[in-house]
């Protein structure tokens, strides 16, 4: 079969395998890497292929064993609320912790439009929270892999064998194992809404009130107990006035401005802080979960490096901000 009918094919399946490169890696750079050498392996041994399954069993298998090698050499990757208690003084010294391997964010689609279907929309947003992204971390690289493929994906037990060269009974077992793990410390809960509008407003008042550094209106649109966290920093605040003190402190002494986005099922944005020249530099990305119609949880991920996976610029002119 030629080459060219290969990659026609397999380009529809990218962003599910992209999804679950993310999962068991946690890392948005790692799984691009991962679903480009499962795509490069596939289309390498695409002659080979024989159609006993289908194309995208075949490449679930070769992705998921390529994120098992990719696993003995990585560190598990954590948030902060997975390292240490939250303060509720927005006082309190932040501590930085770049040695730590840090969960990233998944640029995920928005609100569904023509041509999007919106139930495969609806398993990647549900299936790519960070609560759940970073549970399935603290799970073996082997049980992590099988929960995903039966739980997640769907495949049966025998298919998830078979990609991992194992027994029925010894995949069974992993699977129960994990099962149970997740069961003991289960993840946080946040709202995934099939309708978004909600949640598209949430986010265009959260981007009006934060451009206008406006911390009484952003203080409206949190929920009494929500957390905010700021990977590479493992200080996390939890608290209303925790947060907007924190804001107040550190976050509005210049001037910002902010693009919104969608990243792992939830409202999102890009922030810049203006720079001595007038322009606009990139500063984190922060993805807004929400429950009830307010901010539940606020991550804030202080790594511009990540804005090109999101499609959005590292700078902003002055004039065009």
């Amino acid at each position: 079969m030629p080459a060219d009918d290969f990659t026609a094919l397999a380009s529809s399946y990218r962003q599910e395998l992209l999804a679950h490169c993310y999962r068991m890696l946690g890392s948005v750079h790692d799984a691009e890497d991962l679903v480009q050498e499962t795509l490069l392996r596939g289309w390498r041994g695409y002659d080979r292929f024989d159609g006993r399954s289908s194309l995208r069993t075949w490449l679930y298998r070769i992705a998921t064993n390529a994120c098992l090698s990719a696993l003995t050499s990585t560190h598990r990757r954590v948030l902060p609320s997975g390292l240490g208690t939250a303060t509720d003084d927005g006082h309190t010294d932040l501590v930085h912790a770049d040695e730590v391997s840090w969960l990233t964010p998944l640029p995920t689609p928005g609100p569904v439009r023509q041509a999007q279907d919106p139930a495969a929309i609806a398993v990647l947003r549900s299936g790519t929270r960070l609560a759940l992204v970073a549970a399935f971390q603290r799970l073996p690289a082997r049980q992590r892999a099988v929960l995903l493929l039966v739980d997640v994906v769907g495949f049966r037990i025998a298919e998830s064998a078979e990609f991992l060269g194992i027994s029925v009974n010894a995949c069974r077992s992993l699977l129960q194992r994990a099962r149970a793990a997740l069961a003991d410390d289960p993840p946080d809960e946040d709202e995934i809404s099939a309708d978004p509008a909600p949640d598209e407003e949430l986010l265009r008042r959260y981007l009006a009130a934060f451009e206008s550094a406006d911390t009484q209106r952003l203080a409206e649109l949190l929920r009494d107990g929500v957390t905010y966290e700021m990977p590479p920093i493992a200080t996390w605040f939890r608290g209303r006035d925790a947060v907007r003190d924190h804001w107040t402190r550190r976050v509005f002494r210049q001037p910002v401005r902010a693009l919104p986005l969608w990243a792992n099922g939830a409202p999102a944005a890009a922030t810049y802080t203006q720079g001595p020249d007038g322009a606009f530099r990139a500063h984190a990305i922060e993805v807004l979960e929400t429950r009830g119609g307010l901010i539940s949880r606020v991550v804030v991920f202080l790594h511009p490096e990540l804005f090109p996976h999101f499609g959005v610029p590292r700078t902003l002119s002055g004039a065009a901000a």
